[in-house]
């Protein structure tokens, strides 16, 4: 279909300077022509005087030489294109023969033919827009750390009897302290694992029998019966498991159990493995590696402690300190603080406490 021309924009000038193909705006002032040919007549001194313009499909303008013309600054042009509508191109289609037969197997013919030469072009097509699809690799995900298999778990002993038999054995190995007495005596009455108090003195009572007591191997017994559990969701009763697995670490390989120790670091990282989303797990790695990295080891809480001269205040706050060097150190260290640098500050903290 034919499409009109833009807006017209016309410019000045002079029409000595006319010349074959200028669109010239007609006297009216409406119209416009273009000029096919000029010719350009003198005064009796060889000046040009008077302009003679032949316009395309007849007729002409007689244009004083110095006279100010407008002609348009592009001429425009008819374009032709093509519209959606437009039918396809007329094909010349011979007559059938005399008999009406139709030879069947040219027409399959000529019809597969077709078929292959457009599915060519519709494959070249696909071809360039696949080629044109650029699609980034996934980030890395962060390793799934795997929970402990049989074998891992034949390295924890079963417990000794009832885990209410096992508090008593306990106790019983220390019948002076009132802090160890204390706990057992509320754990006696039964222990309930869903219970977030009673996790708390589990933990509690395995740190006081290894910190304060110096007693590994009860320890180790008491924390097995919060180390067995497995992960709820439940972010409060974690945290007591969460200390006695990553004591017993600690504890294990002091010992030289190593292979144990590992077996409880897989259950301290276990969370870690839950997220099934690829992007939520890498964001709280990068998040729990911040956290490792700039740990909270109460260094103003312990020094205003110092200075009120408040010993039983400085004790307290350097129990949560070395409970957060036992974190530490039971995720193999961070990229602040090596395990060498642990081991020898979660000493110097035994040290301080036990004194």
């Amino acid at each position: 279909m034919t499409h009109p021309p833009a807006a017209p924009n016309y410019i000045e000038q002079q029409a000595g300077s006319l010349q074959s193909g200028d669109h010239l705006l007609l006297p009216d002032g409406n119209r416009s022509a273009e000029i096919q040919r000029v010719d350009v007549e003198t005064d009796d001194f060889g000046t040009p005087a008077m302009v003679l313009a032949t316009l395309t499909g007849g007729g002409g303008l007689r244009i004083a030489a110095a006279s100010t013309v407008l002609i348009l600054e592009a001429a425009a042009e008819v374009v032709e294109t093509p519209s959606d509508d437009d039918g396809s191109p007329l094909q010349l289609v011979e007559p059938a023969p005399e008999d009406d037969s139709v030879d069947v197997d040219s027409v399959h013919a000529v019809a597969g033919a077709q078929d292959k030469s457009g599915a060519q072009d519709k494959g070249g097509e696909n071809d360039g827009d696949a080629a044109a699809v650029v699609v980034p690799p996934l980030p890395p995900a962060p390793p799934v750390v795997s929970g402990p298999s049989d074998e891992d778990l034949a390295l924890i002993p079963a417990p000794a009897g009832t885990p209410e038999a096992v508090v008593e054995a306990a106790a019983g190995a220390h019948p002076k302290s009132v802090g160890v007495l204390l706990l057992s005596e509320r754990l006696a009455k039964g222990i309930n694992t869903k219970s977030g108090s009673c996790l708390k003195d589990l933990s509690d009572l395995a740190q006081e029998l290894f910190i304060i007591l110096k007693d590994p191997e009860n320890a180790l017994a008491v924390a097995d019966l919060l180390n067995v559990l497995p992960f709820d969701g439940n972010r409060g009763r974690w945290s007591s498991v969460e200390a006695s697995l990553a004591l017993s670490s600690y504890i294990c390989r002091q010992l030289g159990q190593e292979e144990r120790a590992a077996v409880y670091e897989k259950f301290l990282r276990a969370p870690e493995a839950m997220e099934t989303d690829p992007f939520k797990a890498r964001i709280n790695a990068k998040v729990r590696q911040r956290s490792l990295n700039e740990p909270n080891l109460y260094d103003k809480e312990i020094f205003r402690s110092m200075d009120n001269s408040n010993p039983d205040a400085e004790r307290e706050w350097r129990l949560l300190r070395l409970e957060a060097l036992l974190f530490l150190r039971a995720h193999g260290g961070s990229e602040t603080i090596g395990a060498p640098e642990l081991d020898r500050r979660i000493g110097n903290e035994l040290e301080s406490v036990r004194s």
